[in-house]
This record gives C-alpha cells, sequence and structure tokens, in this order.
C-alpha cells in the first residue's frame, strides 16, 4: 500500500531522515516509533503530502506522492497530535465541514455523520461545542475527521492522548478492526499501546531506521542472556549451590524476602537455552515447593532504549 525508497529530508546541513526505506502492506498495523527528533514526524508529514522530501520516493497505492499528491490525499486519514479542531463549531457542524472538504456528497452528510459518531462514540456530544469537551472527546473528533471520508489509510499520532482507560481499550479494539481492511500507522510514545495494537513495528533513530519486525521478533532479537525468576518455599540453606550445579544456570542472584523459608531468585542462564526443566526436576529433587518460575523477556521498552540511547 505504501512504498518508501531513500527518503532524505534536510534542512541546511542536518538530515532530519536519513535514506530511509520501508514499506507498508495492506491490512497491517505498523507502530512507528522515534524518540523526540528522530525524523518520525518529518516521515509522516512527507508521506501525506505536507512537506516535500529533498530526495527518494514515496509511493501510496501506485500513486507518486509528489506528481498525484490529491489522489494519495483523498486515500489517507491524518490524525495529527494536535488535531486540528474549531472550538467554536458543535461536533456535528465540524464534521459537515470536514465532508465538505473531502468532496463526500451533502445527501449522505447525516448518514456519515451518524455512521462516524457510532464508530468514534460520539452520539452524546454530536451537538455540543467542540470548546466544551474535555481532552478525550476532543481526541475522539479528531478521530472522526481522519476517517469521515472512510480512507484506506489511517496515520494516527497519538490516537488515545487524554483517553482514560475503559476508551484506551475501544479505541485499540477500534484500531484493531480497522487494521482488518485499512493500512494503520499508528506513531505513539506509548510502548505497551504497540503491544497491544501493533503487528510489526518500526523505529526511526537521528533518521535512520534502526528496528523493523513483530514486538516479539525485537524483543527476541535483543535479548541478552536468559533471565529466569524464580521462588521457593523451602528450609534448606544450600538452595544457590544445588541452582549453580544445574546445567546452563551461570548465575543466581537471591532477592530479598522477609520469611526465611520464602526464597527468591534471578537466574542468568546462557543464550538461546531454556533450563526451566531442568530447575523443576532439581526443585523435586530436592523437595523443593516451586511458587513461580518463569523467563523474563526483554521489555519492547528495552530494545527501544537500547536503540535511541548513546
Amino acid at each position: 500500500m505504501i512504498t518508501i525508497k531513500n527518503l532524505t529530508k534536510k534542512y541546511g546541513n542536518l538530515k532530519a531522515v536519513d535514506d530511509v526505506t520501508f514499506d507498508v502492506h495492506t491490512g497491517e498495523i505498523l507502530g512507528f516509533l522515534g524518540p523526540n527528533g528522530a525524523g518520525k514526524t518529518t516521515t509522516v508529514r512527507i508521506i501525506t503530502c505536507y512537506m516535500l522530501p529533498s530526495s527518494g520516493r514515496v509511493e501510496v497505492d501506485g500513486f507518486n506522492a509528489f506528481d498525484h499528491s490529491l489522489e494519495v490525499r483523498k486515500k489517507i486519514g491524518y490524525l495529527p497530535e494536535n488535531a486540528p479542531l474549531y472550538s467554536e463549531m458543535n461536533v456535528l457542524d465540524y464534521l459537515h465541514f470536514i465532508m465538505g472538504l473531502r468532496d463526500i456528497p451533502k445527501d449522505r452528510f447525516n448518514q456519515r455523520a451518524s455512521e462516524i459518531s457510532e464508530i468514534c462514540g460520539l452520539e452524546d456530544v454530536i451537538h455540543r461545542n467542540i470548546g466544551e469537551l474535555s481532552k478525550g472527546y476532543k481526541q475522539r473528533v479528531g478521530l472522526a475527521q481522519a476517517m469521515v471520508h472512510d480512507p484506506e489509510i489511517l496515520i494516527l499520532d497519538e490516537p488515545t492522548s487524554g483517553l482514560d482507560p475503559n476508551q484506551i481499550v475501544e479505541i485499540r479494539n477500534l484500531i484493531k478492526e480497522l487494521g482488518k481492511e485499512k493500512t494503520v500507522i499508528l506513531c505513539t510514545h506509548i510502548l505497551p499501546e504497540v503491544e497491544a495494537t501493533c503487528g510489526r513495528v518500526l523505529i526511526i533513530n537521528q533518521g535512520k531506521i534502526v528496528a523493523d519486525g513483530s514486538p516479539a521478533e525485537l524483543q527476541s532479537s535483543f535479548q541478552g542472556k536468559a533471565r529466569i525468576y524464580l521462588e521457593l518455599r523451602t528450609p534448606d540453606v544450600d538452595v544457590i549451590a544445588k541452582l549453580l550445579k544445574i546445567k546452563h544456570v551461570e548465575k543466581a542472584e537471591p532477592i530479598s524476602t522477609d520469611e526465611t523459608d520464602l526464597k527468591k531468585f534471578a537466574l542468568e542462564c546462557a543464550q538461546g537455552v531454556d533450563p526451566r526443566e531442568n530447575i523443576f526436576h532439581k526443585a523435586v529433587e530436592n523437595k523443593w515447593i516451586i511458587l513461580e518460575l518463569r523467563k523474563e523477556q526483554a521489555s519492547l521498552e528495552d530494545v527501544f532504549r537500547q536503540l535511541t540511547t548513546s
């Protein structure tokens, strides 16, 4: 659906985007991540035809974004971080205004406004002025304007900003549903949001793409030595010595507890191995009661920090 080749944007001697190449496929929900100043917003503005690049190529559904920008804009719904709202207009008038800009026939205004207000949860505020709404409802109005023309591509910049936990879940579910039929690019700094919503993650830093893959793939790729959390109930005082005799267990760090017979450990093991079965057998052999045994994975936050901090 979207093809970006060797995209570069210069501001004087500064390369905000530096020879970036990637594709986004139909039905894909892509999490586009990067620290402030990494080039994320510049890339999005070029895709949405708000800005011209210094060099490179962007195609959206076969249309060159620079030669056929109007066709490209018709295919994209864009929710910037600060939604373009008019506080003196009520929600319905605002949606009608956006429909006019999007060349939706006037005889469809009311039907489409009803459809989009139901999707975005705006029925209760449809006749209220935007300036009177909470930040969460304003965000919903911004999402509605991005979707009102039923675009094939949605680019959402921090779409859950200002929403309460229940609303966040609703928007997540909506994005997942939209991703079954549309291409969605989700720009956010909320990494759990990406893990819950996106099937693929793209990380940009200092103008360059530094990671591309599913959240699970990235977490696996950047996992160092395997870490195992172990919690036991036993009066045994030689637990550490016995744990270190287990194959592949290289280190056992005790975690302090208030109970003498409750013992917690962080185990460090060789990369690419999983010694949990051996730990279980050792526990059975020594009559330890296992309360918890789990392998810890590198979080997406760990991956992000490793790739974007010097």
